[in-house]
């Protein structure tokens, strides 16, 4: 994968893209994991989601940057 891509004549990094994918990612999988009431497991939610979105994102950056 380019490490630049084409947005309307606007390079941008590919980071953006792997950006707007892992927050759609994390929001699928909160949605997910509040549906079935798993966020009671846990002692401070919004971290896990936090956490959960840096872990997608990082994995996916890692193969395109690696």
């Amino acid at each position: 994968m380019p490490r630049e891509i084409a947005f309307h004549g606007i390079y941008m990094p590919t980071m953006t893209l792997m950006f707007f994918i892992a927050a759609g990612l994390a929001w699928a999988l909160d949605r997910f994991l509040a549906g079935y009431d798993v966020y009671r497991f846990f002692w401070h939610p919004a971290l896990l989601r936090l956490s959960l979105f840096v872990c997608l994102f990082g994995a996916m950056a890692l193969t395109v940057y690696r």
